[in-house]
């Protein structure tokens, strides 16, 4: 993977009750240093924020972090709109969003918005399209008439903005192959990790695609979603009998994610917070010990 310092970035809820909260917490990560704050994007449940509002409150409420919504539910946000949303947020913020792009897999949910029902097929290949056609309405230029399966567009021009980096949520072979055509980044599915089977058979076939595309492999960075305690003390066991990632302690995870940078090529990692531990402990451990001796040694080892 590219020669960077990693990435770091935490959730956020997007509950309705939790609002506050999520708002402050947020606020928290950009003063401590984070990368990225990340919200999912289910516009289904009525208890949820919707994941653009949401994301640009944030953006609006902080100064160096970048906003995801990871990732966005592309069946319910027409390409052409949503180049709209993201090329009005990147100029209302000095570039700080990266899109997270997915091809939808709650379909009965999805369905229950008015959306016509795609099959597996067509939605890998709607993303396909929409990733495409969103690139093609930034970055200025002459007007855009696109003739797609799924878009179609006539005379749009497109915004003088850059368009953002794209992360896939990718899961399914052929919509990994799309990554590894068009995305600039991809995060695995199902809180998978650097030594889950999902990971190693998953990111070969977006480098087989990346080469078929005349691409170089290593410009499709990996960012992982991952779970996990922030413990005071080590754990005994970092990971449970399936060889799943359960946390530990900071040293426990600067060693693990040191090692997921240099050995793996991780490029980056958004942390969840999955036990009672405040989330103002959790996250100044996450954003002030583990982020910065990470990059500390992936910077000592690199040199």
């Amino acid at each position: 993977m590219p020669l960077h310092q990693p990435l770091f970035g935490t959730g956020v809820s997007t509950a309705l009750g939790e609002v506050e909260e999520s708002l402050r917490l947020a606020v928290r990560a950009d003063r401590q240093g984070l990368d990225l704050v990340t919200v999912s994007d289910h516009p289904y449940y009525a208890a949820r924020l919707d994941a653009y509002a949401q994301i640009g409150v944030v953006l609006g409420r902080t100064e160096r972090v970048s906003g995801l919504v990871s990732v966005t539910n592309l069946p319910s946000r027409p390409a052409p709109m949503l180049a709209r949303t993201v090329t009005s947020l990147s100029a209302l913020t000095g570039g700080r969003l990266v899109l997270g792009m997915g091809a939808g897999g709650l379909w009965d949910d999805i369905a229950r918005l008015g959306v016509p029902r795609l099959g597996p097929g067509a939605a890998v290949r709607a993303l396909e399209e929409a990733i495409t056609l969103v690139r093609l309405l930034c970055g200025g230029g002459g007007a855009v008439t696109f003739e797609g399966e799924f878009y179609q567009v006539r005379d749009l021009e497109p915004a003088p903005v850059e368009a953002p980096p794209v992360w896939t949520g990718s899961v399914g072979p052929r919509s990994l192959e799309v990554t590894g055509r068009v995305a600039d980044g991809w995060i695995p599915g199902h809180a998978a990790d650097w030594l889950s089977p999902r990971y190693r058979e998953s990111r070969p076939l977006i480098d087989e695609a990346a080469v078929g595309a005349g691409r170089d492999p290593r410009d499709v960075v990996t960012v992982f979603n991952l779970p996990g305690v922030i413990t005071a003390t080590p754990l005994a066991a970092p990971r449970d009998r399936e060889g799943r990632w359960q946390g530990g302690s900071v040293a426990q995870w600067v060693e693990e994610l040191t090692g997921a940078v240099l050995e793996f090529g991780a490029a980056g990692f958004v942390h969840f917070r999955t036990d009672d531990t405040p989330a103002e402990v959790t996250l100044g451990r996450w954003a002030e010990e583990i982020a910065p001796a990470v990059r500390e040694a992936v910077l000592a080892a690199r040199t």
